[in-house]
């Protein structure tokens, strides 16, 4: 099989993981720009939800992120992205589960939409809602901090699923002081922050900021 198109919309943190994997593998790849809140994308977009990231990979299509950065991580050559120990891949698969039922709405849908995204669309900054945020976050960073300080996987060395899954809402999360504050406030989970913004992977993915026409 050859040609992989990845169907998205780039501000999407889960775009974003499908994209670092896609980068750490050196895999080339078109994006194709579907905006699953604009309506008039919704008739193009293959996913049947009308929800990104979507991958083709020749002939072969999937969907949701964990199945995305599994199939990248399997079918491309490049250093091991999953654990082989049962351990780590257990905490692995813990932490993408952390990652996307206790920190994706608070750390993005709350703190940087309420602070980062939504100003850059020319919306006031949603006070009350940054403080729901907040306070929602700390028992997903307090998860996530004993899963780096026990080292298996989110070490800062041992690259895998989870960090390519959890980065891009960190750096969304961080984009607000106040996400950067309360991630500063653990100690293992910021020392992993500092080596993942090192990694060319996360520069390359850097979606900026929308203008006021992105809806």
């Amino acid at each position: 099989m050859s040609g992989v198109t990845l169907h998205g919309f780039r501000y999407s943190v889960y775009v974003r993981a499908a994209r670092m994997a896609l980068s750490e593998r050196g895999v080339a790849y078109r994006l194709d720009e579907v905006n699953p809140f604009d309506p008039d994308d919704a008739g193009r977009n293959p996913h049947p939800m009308n929800r990104v990231p979507v991958l083709d990979h020749g002939g072969f299509r999937v969907f949701e992120t964990s199945a995305i950065l599994t199939y990248v991580a399997m079918a491309f050559p490049g250093p091991p992205l999953i654990p082989t120990a049962p351990p780590a891949r257990a905490r692995m698969v813990q932490a993408q589960g952390i990652t996307d039922a206790y920190a994706y709405w608070p750390l993005v849908r709350q703190v940087y939409s309420a602070a980062v995204f939504g100003p850059a669309l020319g919306q006031p900054r949603d006070e009350a809602t940054l403080a729901r945020g907040l306070s929602a976050a700390a028992p997903a960073l307090y998860m996530l901090e004993e899963i780096a300080a026990e080292g298996l996987v989110l070490n800062g060395a041992d690259l895998s699923l989870a960090d390519l899954h959890l980065a891009p809402m960190i750096a969304a999360f961080t984009a607000a002081h106040e996400g950067y504050r309360a991630l500063a406030a653990q100690p293992a989970l910021h020392r992993w922050w500092q080596d993942m913004v090192r990694r060319d992977s996360l520069a390359a993915t850097e979606p900026g900021l929308p203008d006021k026409a992105t809806r």
